[in-house]
């Protein structure tokens, strides 16, 4: 039998990784956006894990508005990196900086 404390230690290990995707990869925008998703995932995963361990369909509802709010984010974000990519011809993060003042 699975416990609450073996869900939430793989929503930890899931949430490490993208953090550490995130600082150890600072030049791929497609890479960047990835961590993120997967940080919001083990997010979702805490919120279900406590969910059913609890008896409430709370964590469930809220769970499905998070991944409503992340397919629109993800539509966005890549609509951005395509427009950034056709005028600048790369989605390296540093030669982004066209957005400052």
């Amino acid at each position: 039998m699975l416990t609450l404390a073996n869900y939430l230690s793989v929503s930890a290990v899931l949430f490490s990784v993208s953090v550490a995707g995130i600082f150890l990869n600072r030049k791929n925008v497609i890479l960047l956006l990835m961590c993120i998703e997967l940080m919001l995932l083990s997010v979702n995963f805490n919120f279900i894990a406590f969910s059913r361990f609890l008896g409430n369909t709370d964590g469930q509802i809220f769970v499905f508005f998070i991944l409503t709010v992340a397919a629109a984010e993800a539509a966005i974000g890549l609509a951005i990196l395509v427009v950034l990519f056709r005028s600048k011809r790369t989605i390296n993060v540093e030669d982004l900086d066209v957005m400052k003042g």
